[in-house]
């Protein structure tokens, strides 16, 4: 059973308040591994993202729902060592504990849209 402590959760927290910050100050690098890597793979995240939330720009996604998206996509569509479901739930849970009351359906949709489109289901 997932609990907040899990190093895995954690080590997810710590890339999403990494990528936040990054978001606000892209001059400076990011500060953890999985934040790094997100954002060397930034343009094929970033399209994935606009073809899945086609009706609404980047731009106008919140920064955090933002920063839960890209990290979710690279871990989907890059890493690919977590099963799919694992990831969505992570970022929903993520969503749940850092974003507004509407971040967590519309991340679920997101990346179901990512999962289907990709077919994606491991």
């Amino acid at each position: 059973m997932k609990t907040s402590q899990d190093p895995r959760h954690l080590k997810r927290v710590k890339a999403i308040k990494d990528l936040f910050a990054w978001e606000f100050q892209p001059k400076i690098n990011p500060q953890t591994e999985l934040g790094t890597a997100v954002v060397k793979n930034l343009d094929q995240i970033d399209r994935a993202i606009e073809q899945a939330a086609s009706d609404r720009p980047l731009k106008q996604i919140n920064r955090l729902d933002l920063a839960i998206l890209r990290l979710a996509i690279f871990e989907l569509l890059i890493k690919k060592d977590t099963p799919f479901k694992v990831v969505v739930d992570e970022a929903v849970e993520l969503a749940k504990e850092f974003g507004s009351d509407s971040s967590p359906s519309f991340i679920n949709g997101v990346l179901g849209n990512i999962i289907s489109k990709h077919e994606i289901n491991k």
